[in-house]
């Protein structure tokens, strides 16, 4: 996205913001939860905001709230070194994949 702010993981704050123009790229990581709670309004909110973009780690916990057409990046072991990246998406979002 072009943001030259510092990336940290969000693993014990749940949530970062990284601006690049006119984009905010907000990073959750809801390893730690066992339910949505005050997440599930912070996330509409932002789900409302045309500049977000949203990439959420451990999203089972707050899929209820997630749009159906989103690209979900699913990570498998293949080996102890290795990981293999799985995409979803609807057609309509092929475009965000086309040059990987």
């Amino acid at each position: 996205m072009g943001s030259t702010d510092a990336v940290h993981s969000p693993s014990f704050t749940l949530g970062n913001e990284y601006h690049a123009g006119k984009l905010t790229l907000h990073h959750f990581d809801f390893y730690r939860l066992t339910t949505a709670g005050i997440m599930t309004q912070e996330l509409a909110e932002i789900l409302a905001n045309p500049n977000a973009v949203i990439v959420v780690e451990w999203a089972n916990i707050v899929e209820h709230v997630l749009p159906a057409q989103r690209l979900t990046v699913r990570l498998s072991v293949v080996s102890e070194t290795e990981r293999q990246l799985h995409f979803e998406y609807p057609t309509e979002l092929a475009y965000l994949v086309a040059e990987l």
